[in-house]
């Protein structure tokens, strides 16, 4: 069968709301990473033949295709197409499979995948909360109102029954948010992130200018009591703002390419797309899907959990990793190894491809064979990408 692989990986530094990349419109931080790519792989830029991007508030600055923003922002010619698409937080992870199958289909040779999110300028749920205001109705429809009755989907109702059904204490899920800070301060403080940074220029109230190559939502003073004061998001819950992923600006993108592109572009792979699957679940708790995605994902990969050296499942919530540890019987110290969205923040649409870069620079680092890369996502659906690193 033809195979698809990751030639070059890589992401912004994230943003706090409001924060350091406050100032970057969406399709240029898009078009950021995108010449970074070209940069990394030295490819001639009419080489591409698609740019994939997810993002989830398309509206705004982000509406109107901002993949088509981005790659009119970059240094990619027009004759190269571009289309946004949302599978909510899955986004881009999705962006990931569509470019694999285009590859392994052997109908292109050449496609980027990527995200991009600027929460700080297209707030999140923006686009719904609009349409509802203006008397334009909600997403939710007659039938599916008959489907579920009285329900409102919300993913921090899901949060806390993730929590609840798999038996995770508050205390458990302080001490696994204070982890992630702690793991992505050491990675933060021993470069492990400097190979999957696109380092941008950022602008301080001074005038000041400098390169945003630091993931601004660590909290390098974070303490353990620190994280178990914070408030509780709803009355007799166990998950706080501290226990729950950060809102963060960002882009990030991934090159993927066929065997003769390999031979032809001169590339070298940094990894091989070994699996890939998509699964939906039950969209009231929401975001359990994960864990029967990655049962089932293994079970057709011919794999057990002991064969994946490392995981990088998107810290939502905490109750979602911890919940996917537990159910899964996954070693921890194999998941997250570099921190995660509790810590470094959660750029939505830009989410999949970030974790993937993560998930490419952290096996070269450790020398390891196979990484696993999951997602939880609106509507309960969940992403599955098995990586083999070469």
């Amino acid at each position: 069968m033809a195979q698809a692989y990751i030639v070059a990986a890589n992401r912004t530094a994230g943003g706090r709301k409001n924060g350091k990349l406050k100032d970057w419109h969406p399709g240029d931080l898009g078009g950021a990473v995108l010449n970074d790519l070209l940069d990394r792989t030295g490819i001639d830029p009419a080489a591409v033949e698609d740019v994939i991007f997810g993002c989830v508030t398309q509206a705004g600055q982000q509406g109107n295709n901002v993949a088509r923003s981005a790659v009119l922002s970059s240094r990619l010619p027009e004759a190269v197409p571009a289309t946004s698409i949302d599978r909510q937080c899955g986004s881009s992870q999705q962006a990931i499979q569509f470019a694999a199958q285009a590859v392994i289909s052997g109908t292109m040779d050449v496609v980027i995948a990527g995200g991009v999110e600027s929460m700080t300028r297209v707030p999140m749920g923006s686009a719904v909360m609009l349409h509802a205001q203006a008397g334009l109705g909600t997403p939710m429809s007659a039938e599916m109102a008959k489907r579920y009755p009285g329900i409102q989907f919300s993913q921090f109702a899901g949060a806390e029954m993730v929590a609840k059904k798999h038996d995770l204490t508050k205390d458990a899920l302080d001490q696994f948010s204070y982890d992630s800070h702690q793991k992505a301060i050491a990675a933060t403080q021993a470069g492990a992130f400097k190979s999957e940074i696109t380092a941008v220029e950022i602008v301080d109230a001074e005038g000041n200018k400098s390169l945003h190559t630091v993931d601004e939502g660590i909290r390098f003073d974070a303490s353990l009591d620190g994280i178990k004061g914070v408030k509780l998001l709803q009355e007799n819950g166990r998950l706080t703002a501290a226990s729950s992923s950060q809102i963060c600006d960002g882009a990030s993108s991934v090159m993927i390419v066929s065997e003769a592109a390999l031979k032809s572009l001169g590339l070298k792979p940094l990894a091989r797309i070994h699996h890939m699957s998509v699964m939906g679940g039950d969209p009231v708790i929401m975001l359990e899907a994960p864990l029967p995605a990655t049962a089932r994902a293994l079970q057709r990969a011919g794999m057990s959990v002991d064969d994946i050296d490392l995981y990088e499942v998107n810290e939502a919530f905490a109750s979602v990793p911890s919940a996917f540890i537990k159910h899964l019987g996954v070693d921890p110290t194999r998941v997250n190894v570099n921190g995660g969205a509790i810590a470094l923040g959660h750029p939505l649409g830009a989410s999949g491809t970030k974790l993937m870069a993560t998930l490419v620079y952290a096996l070269q680092a450790r020398g390891k064979r196979y990484g696993l890369q999951t997602m939880c996502e609106g509507g309960g659906m969940a992403n599955v990408t098995i990586i083999e690193r070469l």
